[in-house]
């Protein structure tokens, strides 16, 4: 079969962020708009592992957890074709940092802390880091933390105030503004 070339900027690319940023909904619109497949981390980990990712922090621990990921990071960069969303904690380990971003491109969602809240308070499913009195503390305190790690990605995209369609579509945009800056 006579393989067919489609204008894309890239065959590859991970979204990174806060949890609630939109990674999923969004890397399923920008696959769709770049004609790739959409591979979601988190629901690979738990396909692999028969297990829900709640279910891995509280019976095999956080540690299990991160060491899954980092796996499947390392199986994922391998890979051509993929808009890959990244769990919220994916980018802040410095090994995935340094595979995904040398693979790249990397692009990070961003959201404000309340925008955050209130769409993980909208989804069901329990997020392990969250539990305790005060989310939206917990929220700005984590962000805070991996505020610095998420700018180490070479594309920025607000996800406030925006649909999925329209996130996407400005993800492309800067996807093809970097591609053009590569020379490619």
């Amino acid at each position: 079969m006579k393989r067919i070339e489609v204008a894309r900027p890239t065959t590859w690319v991970a979204l990174t962020g806060f949890m609630g940023v939109g990674k999923t909904r969004i890397g399923r619109e920008l696959a769709r708009e770049l004609m790739l497949h959409f591979v979601d981390l988190d629901r690979l980990i738990e396909r692999e592992t028969g297990l829900a990712i709640p279910d891995i922090f509280r019976y095999l621990g956080e540690a299990t957890f991160r060491r899954l990921e980092r796996e499947a990071v390392a199986e994922l960069v391998t890979k051509d074709y993929l808009v890959v969303s990244l769990g919220g904690g994916t980018f802040v380990d410095p090994e995935n940092r340094r595979r995904l971003l040398a693979r790249g491109p990397v692009v990070a969602l961003w959201a404000s802390p309340e925008t955050i809240l209130e769409r993980v308070r909208r989804r069901p499913g329990k997020r392990p880091l969250l539990e305790g009195a005060d989310p939206l503390e917990r929220i700005r305190k984590l962000f805070a933390e991996r505020a610095d790690l998420y700018r180490e990605a070479p594309i920025h995209v607000e996800s406030e105030g925006r649909s999925p369609k329209e996130t996407a579509q400005a993800i492309v945009e800067e996807l093809w503004r970097l591609h053009a800056d590569r020379g490619a």
